[in-house]
């Protein structure tokens, strides 16, 4: 067997062994260090070649960067716990319930206010449909689209900064996470207009589907509504801007005055006195916050370590050129390329993780972008537009997963009156599915949905650079060069020695 031949077969046992479905981290590992064994005694690399991989493993454990995850992540579980997203969903649907498709509205703009604070897809899915699918069922919504609303809207997460998935993108693609996080706001805005105008058309379409609230569903009316939808929306506000500003995430602003650990420990904190407010903080609580943030923060770990073992033993056998020769050689360009990967990355959405995808694939895929001129920050956002809807398809769409759990749960207790079948979540996900798809495409063609709030680069031409020094600083005229001073400095004045002071006889 010849080594140019060995990348596609490791490639090949990469995808058999996640169609497996036993845990991927592991599964890397083992792939690699039995690919790298093979490797060793075929001779296409020497057996020290594998010394790298303990350098590997600390270079991940040290990575600052990823650091922020496990703050972010406590950030939002803490947040699920706090009550505020009972308060704004209450408030929201009833100043919008009136409108036709107003319960659709509230849940599209909360779930985005919440992944601006959250940056977790579970508890948001969760949250909301404990609270919004009842009274959109009591209210004669139309199943399907009350499921679909609802998935959808917990999974803008994944793409409103300060979200865990472009932390790992800036990483793993060599740029900052503040970058990142400003080429996300625009395709966060345009997803939530799409959903918003989705459910607009089902109105004046189908109205039926989507209809208004009675007036005797409102308990509140006037500023006592507005206050209370304020009291939701102004401490959100304000972390927000504590915790994305201070890093540089937000639009049109051009310095950070902290890193993403740094802000992401003072999200935390923000999220505590948030619990605080609500009268939510408790011992218990904290502690169910730490153990889902200490389960998430060593999967990704153990994922990112399996991977780095699985792509040294790859890049040794030049997996990487052959990676890139086969995708640089997409017709199309730029276009061809990006068409491709988005189409790669939706299928492997289909089996896996948005963590896995980003430990795994995009180390492949980043260098071949950066070869063709792609910039980087929109490289990273239209992937993670994709990776979306990892979690709205099957078989493994996980917010399907807790929709399912959460409707018959609902059913049992008596919240809802009828069963809800597996068969409306997940046809009631395609619309869905198909708007996301749509912002992907919209992003491939218009750039500037990325770069538009991004740093300007300062274009430089060296052509043009002039190197002037001010007349009094030239030194002596020309045939009078002193050598020993060649710069014209004034030297030194020596230290005079000090005075002899008589003594005293």
């Amino acid at each position: 067997m010849h080594m140019e031949n060995f990348a596609p077969l490791m490639f090949a046992g990469l995808v058999v062994i996640m169609l497996i479905g036993f845990p991927v981290a592991f599964s890397l590992a083992a792939l690699g260090l039995f690919s790298g064994f093979i490797a060793i005694e075929m001779g296409w690399f020497p057996a020290n070649f594998m010394a790298n991989l303990p350098l590997n493993v600390f270079g991940i454990l040290s990575n600052e960067t990823l650091l922020a995850i496990p703050f972010f992540t406590l950030m939002g579980a803490i947040l699920e716990k706090c009550g505020l997203a009972e308060d704004m969903l209450d408030s929201m649907g009833q100043l919008f319930g009136p409108v036709r498709g107003g319960l659709g509205y509230s849940v599209i703009i909360v779930g985005f206010i919440l992944g601006a604070i959250t940056g977790t897809v579970a508890g948001q899915v969760i949250a909301m449909a404990m609270i919004s699918l009842p009274v959109m069922m009591r209210y004669g919504y139309d199943t399907r689209y009350s499921t679909g609303v609802l998935a959808a809207s917990g999974t803008i997460t994944q793409l409103v900064p300060p979200s865990l998935v472009l932390i790992v993108m800036a990483d793993q693609l060599g740029t900052d996470v503040g970058s990142m996080y400003k080429g996300a706001w625009g395709p966060s805005i345009l997803q939530v207009l799409i959903f918003a105008a989705y459910t607009f058309l089902l109105g004046r379409i189908a109205p039926h589907k989507v209809p208004g609230l009675p007036a005797s569903a409102r308990t509140l009316n006037g500023w006592a509504l507005w206050g209370k939808c304020l009291r939701g929306i102004i401490p959100s506000a304000i972390l927000i801007f504590a915790v994305l500003g201070s890093m540089g995430g937000l639009p049109f602003m051009d310095h950070a005055i902290a890193t993403p650990t740094e802000a992401g420990a003072m999200g935390a904190v923000g999220a505590l006195v948030l619990a605080l407010i609500h009268r939510r903080l408790s011992w218990q609580m904290l502690w169910e916050a730490m153990q889902g943030t200490m389960r998430l923060t060593a999967m990704v770990v153990f994922i990112l370590i399996g991977s780095r073992v699985f792509s040294l033993v790859f890049q040794g056998v030049d997996g990487a050129i052959w990676v890139e020769h086969m995708l640089s050689s997409l017709p199309g360009g730029q276009i061809g390329f990006l068409i491709a990967v988005n189409v790669f990355v939706f299928f492997l959405a289909f089996f896996l993780d948005f963590f896995e995808i980003a430990f795994i694939i995009l180390p492949l895929l980043g260098p071949v972008a950066h070869k063709l001129g792609i910039d980087m920050v929109w490289f990273g956002v239209l992937l993670c537009v994709n990776m979306q809807t990892s979690f709205m398809h099957p078989p493994f769409g996980f917010a399907l997963f807790y929709l399912r759990g959460i409707a018959d749960t609902l059913f049992k207790n008596g919240t809802l009156a009828k069963r809800i079948d597996s068969r409306d979540i997940y046809m009631g996900s395609i619309p869905w599915v198909g708007l996301q798809l749509l912002l992907v495409v919209i992003v491939i063609f218009f750039p500037q949905t990325v770069t538009v709030f991004l740093d300007k680069e300062v274009q430089v031409d060296t052509d043009k650079i002039q190197l002037e020094m001010p007349a009094d600083m030239q030194g002596p005229a020309e045939g009078n060069v002193d050598m020993e001073n060649p710069f014209g400095n004034s030297p030194a004045p020596a230290e005079s020695a000090p005075a002899e002071t008589p003594t005293k006889p």
